[in-house]
């Protein structure tokens, strides 16, 4: 004979427990800390150049030395890692400014290396922003339309990586989800001597309608198609898995999930099945619905960025690259004040 037992919590000691800031964080099963947060940047050639982006508030297109001044604040706010995106002065079908030694990414590298040492500089490593059609790879136009060719686009990622990392950027982030691409930059960074800077790759990076702030910010708009050929069907989920699978075997050291807050599931998924060190992407559309939410006074920004970023560690997220990155560590500081 089987007896059950209840057994009854008192939730008077969850409620003493959560009497103070510094008990609720004693307690909390998850932390969001600024050391977890990285802020991308997008970087054009000029000088005290500060373009405000429409879609996106209080986010600019900057000259180098305006970059530098906004990841001094950041990394004083406690963000310790920044994440470039270059926009060049021309773009033609060999993307060749994304591996120019004197490239826009290249030349904030060089100087954000040289006046703030401490910083963790990760560069995005991908063609649309670098091609006149917008796309992320070498595009063979004949019967049928046009299609990218994967394995041509293979090279030009390679020899980007290593710019970027010849510039001194300590991380690379190839997001065009070329099949194979991981490998090949690994092998070709391997070769140059590079064997210790690390990958973050863009593993399971959807084809979102999040996105649409980013390209301006970005101008990567593509002039014709779009990207679903070579991103993810937002409807899968196994697909995720086998994509992860394959960049940590091709040498991914860090793998993102891009976007964050409509793919939780999958964020989760991956942390679940392989436990490797996983970046969520808090994306321009994410951002910018909540900026414009709090701007008509609808929710608290404060409190709905947390939670937001809040929701992404707790679905496994051990890093958030997040527009938001220094605002959210000055109020994670002031909350401990």
């Amino acid at each position: 004979m089987s007896s059950h037992v209840t057994i009854q919590f008192p939730t008077a000691r969850l409620r003493r427990l959560r009497q103070s800031p510094a008990l609720r964080r004693l307690v909390s099963e998850t932390q969001l800390n600024a050391h977890q947060l990285i802020l991308p940047l997008f970087v054009r050639a000029g000088k005290k150049l500060r373009r405000p982006i429409a879609a996106m508030p209080d986010v600019f297109q900057l000259s180098p030395d305006e970059a530098l001044k906004e990841a001094t604040g950041a990394y004083q706010a406690g963000v310790p890692a920044v994440l470039l995106f270059g926009i060049p002065e021309t773009k033609n079908s060999k993307a060749s400014g994304a591996y120019a030694k004197n490239g826009i990414v290249q030349q904030a590298v060089r100087l954000l290396k040289r006046e703030l040492p401490e910083l963790i500089i990760i560069t995005d490593v991908c063609l649309c922003e670098y091609m006149s059609h917008g796309h992320c790879g070498i595009v063979s136009e004949g019967i049928g339309g046009a299609r990218i060719l994967n394995d041509p686009t293979l090279k030009l990622l390679s020899l980007t990586a290593a710019s970027h990392v010849e510039a001194g950027a300590h991380i690379v982030a190839p997001s065009d989800m070329m099949d194979g691409r991981v490998r090949a930059i690994r092998e070709h960074l391997d070769q140059r001597g590079f064997v210790d800077t690390p990958i973050m790759s863009y593993a399971a990076k959807y084809a979102s309608a999040f996105y649409g702030p980013f390209r301006e910010a970005a101008e990567s708009t593509p002039r014709f198609g779009d990207r679903r050929s070579y991103q993810m069907d937002p409807a899968n989920a196994l697909e995720a898995l086998r994509e992860v699978r394959l960049d940590i075997q091709e040498g991914a050291d860090i793998v993102i999930v891009k976007p964050a807050l409509a793919y939780l599931d999958i964020l989760y998924r991956i942390k679940a099945e392989f436990g490797h060190p996983t970046a969520a992407y808090a994306v321009s559309g994410e951002y910018s619905m909540i900026k414009a939410a709090a701007k008509n006074g609808w929710i608290d920004e404060r409190g709905v960025m947390l939670e937001s970023h809040l929701a992404m560690r707790r679905a496994g997220a051990d890093l958030v690259i997040t527009y938001a990155a220094k605002a959210i560590a000055t109020w994670l500081r002031e909350a401990r004040s």
